[in-house]
C-alpha cells in the first residue's frame, strides 16, 4: 500500500502535468530513470515518434506515478529531471517556486520570444548554440540535437529547435540569452528584444521583461516532497488550475503562464486523524544492500576501517561489496556525528556512468547524495563544489589528481586528501609506477609518513581516508619466478597501503567457462599475400633495406618505424618515404591474415588515393613536387592494383582463421537458445572490418546474429575513436538484446558491465595474464565458453600457455602472501613504501628538470619531415592555453596550403578544428587549422617535423612537452587588433 507521502507526490506530479509537458523532453529524461522498465521506455519513445513530445510526456508521467512504487522513486524522478538538464521542472517538483512576479515576468519573456519568432530564426544558429552551452542555457545533449536538426533541416530549423529549448530554463535565461546575442554579433536581434536603439538609448523599456536571475524561493522542501507546513488537499487547487496544454510546440513555445502554482500550500501532506506525524516524517526510505556470505567475508576488514584489496573474479559482485562498505561507512560516521565523504575512482569514462546508475545511485539515493563527474562532463569544472555538496562522488582518477594538484599549488578550488574519508579504487592493479592511481597514492603515503613523524613530535596530524582497492587480477608483472611474483603483488599492496588481500574461492557459485584453443593451418595458397610481399621486396631493393624479421609481423612494424625515424633525421627521403609505404603494406598483410583480403585491398587502395590526393592542391594552381621515389611507389601499386583486386574477390584464398571464427560464431548461435557474445580483436580497424563482414554475411543474419563494434576513445590510431556516448549506446543495445555480438578491442575487456554474455572469442589476440582473466570473466552466464583463435604470426598459442602459467603463479603468490605473519607482512610493506616514496622523489626531480623550459626559442628550428624544407624558428611560435603551438607569421603562411577535412571536425568552447595545413612543396600534413575566438591559427604538430635544437637534430620528438623550450604566450589582443586594422584598410 502506498504511503501518504507517495500519494502526495503522485498528486503533485499530476497537478503540474501541463508544466512538465512544456518543460521536458522525454528522450533525455528516460536515460536517467532506472525504475521504469525497458519495454515501457520503448513504448514511451514510440509514442514520442508517433504522437509528439507532449503525448509522450503524459505517458511518462503515467509510468512514474503508477503503483506499486520502488523505494525512493520520487527522488529518482527529481534527479532525472536535474541530470537531464530540466532544472526548472525539477524546481516545480520540489515546490522550489519563484516569486509569482518573477514567474510572470519569465512567462512574458517566453511570449516575447514567440512574438519575434519570424525574426529570431534568422540567427547564426551554430554560433548562438555554442555560446548558449557555455552560458548554461542548454545542455550538451540539447546542443547535439540542435546541431543535428541544423545539419538536416538547415539553419532556420536549428534556430527553431534552439528557441524551443532555451525558454524551458529557470528564470534568468532571458538576460543570458541577450548576452549571447551580443557576443555573437546579433545586435539587431538584441535591439528587437530589448527595444533599445543602436546608439544605446532606451526605447520602450517598459516593454522589456525584467527577469531576476535568482528567483525567490518559498516553502521548505526536500527531494522526497514538501514538508513541515500546513496540511492541504491538491484537489482544492486542481479546480483553479488554468494551464493551457501546448499542442503546437513551434507556434506555442511554452504555454502555461497563468499557472496558479503559488496557491499550492507549502505542504501537501494528508492530515492524520490521530494527530501523529505521517509516515513521511520518519525519514527517507532505505534500500539495503544484501551480500552473499563470501562477499560479507571479504568485506569484514573494510567494515572495521582497515585498508584492504578485494580480489574477486569478474562478475562476482566486487562493486556491490563496495556499495555495502560505502553505506556502512557513511552510516557509521553519521551515527558518530562526523562528516563522511566517499570518492569512487575509475580509470575509464564509461565506468563512471555505469557505477553511478547501476550500483551506487539505486542503493544509496534514499539516504545519501550521489554524483558522478568524468572528463566529458561539464561538472568537472566545479569539482570542488561537487565534493562539498555530495556524500558519494564517482569520478575518473585524473580529475581527482588534477584537483589534488591544485590544492598542492595553493589554489582555492583544490581538494585535499583530508577532505575525504573513503577512497574506492576500481581496477586497483593499475596502482603502479606511471599510473594516475599511483600519483594519488604516493601523495597519500607521503602524508602518512609525515603524520607518523608529527605524532612522535606530538604535533597535530592530518586525517587520511580509508582505502579500498578492487580488482579481478593483480597480475605478476614481468616475473618469471615465484619470488618476483610475490614482490610484484606486495608492491601493489604497499602502494595501496593495504593491510590485507581479501579473496575467496567461489566454489560452485561461479563456473569457469569452457576453454578452447583453435590452431590454424597455413594456407595452401596465398597469392594475394604473395603479391604484397613481392611489392614490399621491390621497395626493399629500391631503398637498400634488408629486413631481419618476417613480413606481416609486429617485429617488422617496429623495425620499419625505426628506419623511418632514422631516415627523417638523416634527411634520407628515399628511405623515409619507402618506410612509410612499407608500414602500410605490412598493415595490409596483417589485415589479409586477420580479416578478408578485400578489407586489406580497400585499406591499401584508400591509402594510395590519399597519398596521391595530397600531391594536388585544392585549387590545382600550386604544383606539389613528386619525387622519383614517390613516383616509383605510386606506379608500383598501380601496376599491381588490378591483380590484387581480382585475387581479393576469390574466397578460396581466404585465411583459415576467418573460417575458424565463422564456425565458432555459427556454433554458438545455433546451439544456444539465447546467444550473446564478444569477439575480442587487436585493432580498431579489424574490429570495424569484422563487424562489417558479419553484417554482410547472410549465414549470420539467418540465425539471428546482430553485430556491432566497440572501440576505444584515444586518438593514437588512423581510425576515428568512439566517444563515451557512442560506447554507452552500443553497450545499452547489447544489454537490451538489440545487439547480441560485440566485436571489441581491449576497451570492453576491463571493468565494463556486460551482463548475460555466454561466450567470448579471442581472435588472434592475447596480451598478459590480467587481460586474459578479465576477458574470461566477460562470459558470466551459465555454460559459457572461452575460445582462442590463432592468426598467422600472432603467436597467441604460445602466449596463452605462458599466461596460464602466470595466472597460476599469481594465485599461488597471493595464497603465500595471505598466510604471512602480519608483522613480517607489515615490515615488507613499509620497506616497499619507503622505496616507492624515494623513487617518486627521484622521478619528480627528473621530471622537474626535464620540464624546465630553459632553452631560447631562437635555438630551435623546424624542418619538414618529408622534404626537409626550412619551416620556421621557435621565435615564430606562440602557445595557446598551454597546449596549442601556432604560427601566425606572414612568412609561414606562404609555406603551406590549407585542406578541408570535415571528418575531423571538432568543436570546443573556445576553438574549433575543421581542416589541416600541408607543405606546399611535398604535401605532407603539418598540423591543423584552428579557429580560436574568431582568429584562424595554423596549429603545428611537432611529430610532422624534424626538430633541430642548438644545431643538433633530435632523433625522436613526438610531443611538444619533450622540447625544453618555453614559447611565447599567444597575444590575442595584438593579433585581433592587427586583423581589425587589416580589415579596415581593405574597406577603405
Amino acid at each position: 500500500m502506498a504511503s501518504g507521502k507517495d500519494e502526495i507526490n503522485e498528486r503533485l506530479i499530476d497537478y503540474f502535468r501541463p508544466r512538465l509537458r512544456a518543460l521536458i523532453e522525454v528522450q533525455q529524461v528516460l536515460d536517467h530513470l532506472y525504475f521504469i522498465a525497458d519495454d515501457q521506455k520503448q513504448r514511451i519513445r514510440q509514442k514520442e515518434t508517433s504522437d509528439g513530445n507532449p503525448a509522450a510526456v503524459d505517458l511518462l508521467i503515467d509510468s512514474v506515478i503508477k503503483k506499486p512504487h520502488d523505494p525512493g522513486w520520487f527522488t529518482a524522478f527529481v534527479d532525472a529531471l536535474e541530470h537531464s538538464g530540466f532544472k526548472y521542472a525539477a524546481d516545480y517538483m520540489q515546490i522550489n517556486l519563484s516569486d509569482p512576479k518573477v514567474e510572470e515576468e519569465n512567462d512574458n519573456s517566453v511570449k516575447l520570444i514567440q512574438l519575434l519568432y519570424p525574426t529570431l530564426v534568422d540567427m547564426k544558429t551554430e554560433d548562438v548554440c555554442l555560446h548558449c552551452v557555455s552560458h548554461g542555457l542548454i545542455t550538451e545533449d540539447d546542443a547535439d540535437v540542435i546541431t543535428a536538426v541544423t545539419t538536416t533541416g538547415g539553419r532556420r530549423s536549428g534556430a527553431r529547435e534552439l528557441l524551443r529549448r532555451i525558454v524551458r530554463g529557470q528564470p534568468g535565461w532571458f538576460s543570458k540569452f541577450l548576452d549571447v546575442l551580443r557576443e555573437t554579433d546579433h545586435e539587431a536581434l538584441y535591439q528587437e528584444l530589448t527595444g533599445s536603439s543602436s546608439d544605446g538609448d532606451e526605447q520602450g523599456s517598459h516593454d522589456k521583461p525584467s527577469v531576476k536571475d535568482e528567483p525567490a524561493k518559498i516553502g521548505t522542501t526536500t527531494k522526497e516532497g514538501p514538508v513541515e507546513t500546513e496540511s492541504c488537499e491538491i484537489h482544492q487547487l486542481e479546480e483553479k488550475n488554468t494551464i493551457e496544454d501546448p499542442q503546437n510546440e513551434y507556434a506555442d513555445l511554452y504555454k502555461g503562464a497563468s499557472t496558479n502554482s503559488h496557491e499550492l500550500s507549502d505542504s501537501l501532506q494528508p492530515s492524520q486523524p490521530d494527530g501523529n506525524p505521517s509516515a513521511a516524517d520518519n525519514g527517507p526510505e532505505k534500500d539495503n544492500v544484501v551480500l552473499r556470505d563470501y562477499q560479507m567475508e571479504v568485506a569484514k576488514p573494510a567494515l572495521e576501517g582497515k585498508n584492504i584489496i578485494i580480489c574477486l573474479p569478474t562478475g562476482s559482485g566486487k562493486t556491490r561489496v563496495a556499495v555495502y562498505i560505502t553505506q556502512k561507512h557513511l552510516d557509521g560516521r553519521r551515527a558518530a556525528r562526523q562528516s563522511g565523504k566517499v570518492v569512487v575512482l575509475v580509470n575509464k569514462i564509461p565506468l563512471v556512468e555505469q557505477h553511478y546508475s547501476s550500483e551506487f545511485l539505486p542503493f544509496l539515493r534514499p539516504t545519501y547524495k550521489v554524483e558522478r563527474v568524468s572528463g566529458d562532463s561539464q561538472l568537472k569544472i566545479s569539482f570542488t563544489e561537487i565534493v562539498k555538496k555530495n556524500d558519494v562522488i564517482i569520478c575518473t582518477a585524473q580529475i581527482l589528481q588534477n584537483f589534488l594538484e591544485r590544492s598542492n599549488e595553493g589554489e582555492d578550488e583544490g581538494i585535499n586528501l583530508s577532505d575525504l574519508t573513503l577512497i574506492i579504487i576500481d581496477e586497483c592493479h593499475h596502482t603502479q609506477k606511471g599510473e594516475v592511481y599511483n600519483h594519488i597514492m604516493m601523495r597519500y603515503l607521503k602524508q602518512k609518513h609525515r603524520d607518523i613523524k608529527l605524532k612522535k613530535e606530538q604535533k597535530p596530524t592530518l586525517p587520511l581516508p580509508q582505502i579500498l582497492g578492487l580488482t579481478a587480477s593483480l597480475g605478476v608483472g614481468s616475473a618469471t619466478k615465484m619470488e618476483k611474483a610475490e614482490e610484484h603483488i606486495l608492491r601493489i599492496c604497499a602502494n595501496l597501503d593495504a593491510s590485507k588481500i581479501m579473496t575467496t574461492s567461489l566454489g560452485g557459485l561461479k563456473k569457469e567457462p569452457r576453454k578452447m584453443v583453435e590452431t590454424i593451418e597455413d594456407r595452401e595458397e596465398d597469392p594475394f599475400g604473395d603479391v604484397i610481399m613481392k611489392i614490399m621486396n621491390c621497395i626493399h631493393v629500391h631503398a637498400g633495406l634488408s629486413p631481419t624479421c618476417d613480413l606481416g609481423s609486429q617485429n617488422y612494424e617496429q623495425w620499419v618505424v625505426h628506419k623511418e625515424c632514422k631516415a627523417a633525421v638523416d634527411e634520407d627521403q628515399t628511405v623515409r618515404v619507402c618506410a612509410e609505404h612499407l608500414r602500410r603494406y605490412n598493415e595490409g598483410l596483417i589485415l589479409s591474415n586477420t580479416i578478408r583480403m578485400q578489407d586489406s585491398f580497400n585499406f591499401l587502395n584508400k591509402y594510395h588515393e590519399e597519398e596521391i590526393k595530397r600531391k594536388t592542391t585544392p585549387d590545382e594552381e600550386q604544383i606539389i613536387k613528386i619525387t622519383d621515389t614517390e613516383r616509383f611507389l605510386f606506379n608500383l601499386f598501380k601496376d599491381n592494383k588490378e591483380e590484387l583486386k581480382t585475387l581479393a574477390e576469390q574466397p578460396k584464398y581466404e585465411n583459415d582463421s576467418l573460417s575458424k571464427l565463422r564456425t565458432a560464431i555459427l556454433h554458438e548461435f545455433s546451439t544456444r537458445e539465447t546467444a550473446r557474445g564478444i569477439v575480442f580483436t587487436k585493432t580498431r580497424l579489424s574490429a570495424i572490418a569484422l563487424s562489417q563482414w558479419i553484417q554482410e554475411n547472410s549465414k549470420f543474419s539467418d540465425i539471428g546474429v546482430k553485430p556491432s563494434y566497440i572501440t576505444g576513445g584515444g586518438d593514437q590510431s588512423v581510425v576515428k575513436p568512439m566517444t563515451a556516448a557512442e560506447q554507452k549506446d552500443v553497450l545499452n543495445k547489447f544489454s537490451k538484446g538489440e545487439v547480441n555480438l560485440l566485436v571489441a578491442t581491449s576497451v570492453a575487456e576491463e571493468g565494463l558491465d556486460i551482463p548475460a554474455c555466454n561466450f567470448v572469442i579471442q581472435y588472434g589476440r592475447v596480451t598478459n595474464e590480467i587481460s586474459m582473466i578479465q576477458a574470461e570473466g566477460r562470459g558470466r552466464a551459465e555454460d559459457s565458453s572461452y575460445t582462442i583463435i590463432e592468426i598467422k604470426n600472432s603467436g597467441v598459442t604460445e602466449k596463452n600457455c605462458v599466461n596460464e602459467y602466470r595466472k597460476n603463479m599469481m594465485y599461488k603468490a597471493i595464497d603465500k602472501i595471505r598466510v604471512l605473519n602480519q608483522d613480517i607482512y607489515d615490515k615488507r610493506i613499509r620497506e616497499f613504501q619507503f622505496q616507492a616514496v624515494m623513487e617518486e622523489k627521484v622521478r619528480n626531480k627528473k621530471k622537474k628538470h626535464k620540464d624546465m623550459k630553459t632553452q631560447n626559442p631562437a635555438e630551435v628550428k623546424f624542418r619538414c619531415r618529408d622534404c626537409s624544407k626550412e619551416v620556421c624558428s621557435g621565435e615564430d611560435i606562440e602557445i595557446i592555453a598551454n597546449m596549442h603551438r601556432v604560427n601566425l607569421t606572414p612568412q609561414f603562411s606562404e609555406l603551406f596550403i590549407r585542406r578541408e577535412n570535415t571528418t575531423l571536425l571538432e568543436r570546443f568552447l573556445d576553438y574549433e578544428i575543421n581542416g589541416y595545413i600541408a607543405c606546399k612543396d611535398c604535401g605532407l600534413r603539418w598540423g591543423s587549422m584552428m579557429l580560436y575566438r574568431g582568429i584562424e591559427c595554423p596549429c603545428l604538430h611537432v611529430k610532422n617535423f624534424v626538430v633541430i635544437l642548438n644545431e643538433k637534430k633530435l632523433t625522436k620528438c613526438t610531443k611538444w612537452s619533450e622540447l625544453p623550450v618555453k614559447f611565447s604566450a599567444f597575444d590575442y589582443a595584438e593579433h585581433a587588433s592587427q586583423l581589425t586594422q587589416s580589415s579596415d584598410d581593405e574597406n577603405t
